[in-house]
């Protein structure tokens, strides 16, 4: 009937319909030699299903659909509704009781405070991204730089009257400026349509429809599209582990549980106010996993970062001690129906675009996230480390003289880094909630402060593993982040974060530059320490190598103000070494403690190795060596 399928529907039911967006909800056909528009809608529960919108006066009992199935699929037809018209289903329930609900899978919803549906927009969208899509076949996630500016489009920038910038007009102003600091990949907070805003999008009402704050889905694949000219790949958060509570959206869709656990303690997030999807339910599958591969087929995002992984996986997860604990079928706390769910998902993400990024935003121990499912993984291919955030923001807030009893903080990350393939975050997460921003976390005078932060940054792009950092950190912001309010532009008119602007630029371009940064994150070959235990100057130093034998850096990074002169670092190899890359240059706003000079090679072992070099090592900062000529090496003096 109106060209659905029997697969289609058997499909849907199965938890195996991955496209399934593209029957159900409302799309433009022709029947009959009549065009129209197609609803379909999921609604078991319901005993009528009428459409009301603007074209009857919201009025819907001249535009019932029928009961497609026993499984509760309703389908209609109509002729008269026009494109951009604003509708909602109403449902009859079995008490006569009639509720009126948005579409799940509408591609595009009313502004907020509104809250319908809206037909599929009349034009669609030629994309020109067709060189980027090419070059995304022959791209190996692993080997390859990641380096991610993380957004949250509403409060990156806004005009001078508040009003934000359209999806249009973000394209041109956003993407010259991130693709000017260096960033490979830009990852926006969740753009799918939401009620509120001060839940930054993680609370959503309409999975299907990107949100109308800043355009029409035309208006958002024209931002994509841009990305992908500019050589900019674009990750989206995205929210399956549950959804927010509005009377229009999916909760108690029919007047039963229909999307969300019919248990109440499987259910509740009470901490966030949401509901958890029913991941056993092979409806909700479908609906799901055809989301992702929506945002990525039809949108051409490059890569999902799934939020929230550990609240999924566990049925007890902010469930207080006084509560009553619930337990999988083996005693364990573990939701089995949510581990098979994320491997289905993978499996399926990956099934259609192989070279796609697929991250778990996980703060669980679990083992295997990023591994395979044929290994017994998750399936992701990437993890965000938490681990490490927290430790070092824990260990870059202690005073320098007091950093020596804490050098666990930066070292143990080493133990396990190889362990998964982790990606290291430094996100808004870490910048809100009375957290502080990352500049205002360094202690010490403003010098040391933004020689601090210059120094974590370097740390972290010299330490195995992908790389995130959130809007406003570029520059040194001093304020938390306000999600109504504009970054501090202003402070780029001041040389200290401006200063700080520069070196991000610089320090992303060396990363691009330097294949020992990034080719090798994920194999222990690609790592040496030279010294983690020198912890009464708080200095360590290690090597990063790539695959060809001279792609080798040596990094030294000194976590004290204090100056270290004729420090002795073993290498591998002799040579004359350069120093490449230091974060106290004067044109950062450092103290200018940079080795100008070439170091040659001493043959006395140290730090294990059969030579060394003599460096002077700069306060709060990162210094990285390179060997630019193999050569004998010179006697000890």
């Amino acid at each position: 009937m109106y060209n659905i399928s029997e697969e289609d529907v058997y499909l849907f039911h199965q938890g195996t319909h991955y496209q399934c967006y593209k029957f159900m909800g409302c799309h433009e056909i022709e029947w009959q030699k009549k065009k129209g528009f197609r609803f379909v809608v999921w609604a078991p529960n319901a005993q009528t299903v009428r459409l009301a919108g603007d074209f009857n006066d919201w009025n819907g009992a001249s535009y019932s659909l029928e009961r497609l199935n026993e499984e509760g699929l309703w389908i209609g037809f109509f002729t008269t509704i026009p494109h951009g018209c604003a509708y909602k289903y109403e449902l009859i329930l079995g008490n006569g009781h009639s509720i009126l609900k948005s579409d799940p899978y509408a591609f595009q919803s009313e502004v907020r405070p509104n809250t319908a549906s809206l037909t599929p927009e009349k034009v669609s969208y030629s994309w020109q991204d067709n060189q980027w899509l090419k070059q995304q076949k022959a791209f190996i996630p692993h080997e390859s730089p990641l380096n991610v500016y993380e957004v949250h489009a509403g409060s990156w920038k806004t005009k001078g009257d508040g009003t934000l910038y359209t999806y249009r007009e973000l394209a041109d102003e956003f993407i010259p400026y991130v693709k000017s600091l260096g960033y490979t990949h830009i990852e926006l907070l969740p753009l799918a349509e939401h009620p509120l805003d001060l839940s930054w999008g993680y609370q959503i009402t309409g999975y299907y429809s990107v949100t109308s704050r800043y355009g029409s889905p035309n208006d958002f694949k024209y931002f994509v599209d841009q990305c992908h000219n500019h050589q900019l790949g674009v990750i989206m958060d995205w929210v399956p582990g549950h959804f927010c509570k509005d009377d229009h959206g999916l909760r108690l869709f029919d007047g039963s549980s229909l999307y969300e656990y019919k248990d109440p303690r499987k259910a509740e997030k009470t901490s966030w106010g949401t509901l958890t999807f029913d991941f056993g339910k092979p409806e909700v599958q479908s609906f799901l996993i055809s989301n992702a591969i929506f945002w990525m087929k039809e949108f051409h995002i490059d890569g999902i970062r799934v939020d929230a992984v550990a609240s999924m996986l566990y049925l007890n997860f902010d469930r207080d001690d006084h509560e009553e604990k619930i337990y999988n079928s083996y005693q364990g706390e573990e939701n089995l129906e949510a581990v098979a769910f994320i491997k289905k998902l993978n499996e399926t993400v990956f099934h259609y675009f192989p070279n796609s990024l697929m991250m778990a935003e996980d703060s669980s121990d679990l083992p295997l996230v990023s591994a395979p499912t044929y290994l017994g993984g998750l399936g992701f291919n990437f993890k965000w480390n938490m681990g490490w955030m927290n430790d070092m923001l824990e260990y870059m807030e202690h005073d320098p003289v007091y950093r020596k009893w804490h050098h666990q903080l930066i070292t143990f990350s080493f133990m396990y880094t190889y362990t998964e393939n982790f990606i290291l975050p430094l996100s808004h997460d870490e910048v809100v909630h009375g957290k502080r921003s990352l500049l205002d976390k360094m202690p010490g005078d403003q010098w040391q402060q933004f020689a601090s932060l210059r120094l974590l940054y370097g740390y972290m792009m010299a330490h195995p593993g992908k790389k995130l950092l959130f809007m406003g950190g570029e520059f040194g912001q001093y304020a938390e982040w306000k999600d109504q309010e504009q970054l501090d532009w202003l402070l780029l008119d001041y040389p200290l974060h401006r200063s700080m602007h520069t070196y991000v630029s610089k320090l992303n371009h060396f990363y691009l530059e330097e294949k020992a940064l990034y080719e090798r994150d994920h194999d222990p070959q690609g790592f040496e320490w030279i010294d983690p235990h020198n912890i009464d100057q708080s200095i360590v130093s290690f090597i990063r190598r790539g695959k060809e034998r001279r792609e080798e850096l040596i990094i030294i990074c000194n976590f004290t103000p204090n100056v270290a002169y004729n420090y002795k670092v073993g290498v591998s190899q002799p040579g004359t070494y350069l120093e490449v890359f230091n974060s106290d240059s004067a044109d950062f706003g450092g103290s200018d403690q940079v080795n100008n000079e070439k170091h040659f090679s001493f043959p006395e072992k140290w730090h294990g190795h059969a030579h060394h070099i003599k460096v002077k090592i700069p306060p709060l900062a990162i210094s990285i060596f390179k060997l630019v000529a193999e050569s004998t090496s010179v006697e000890e003096e």
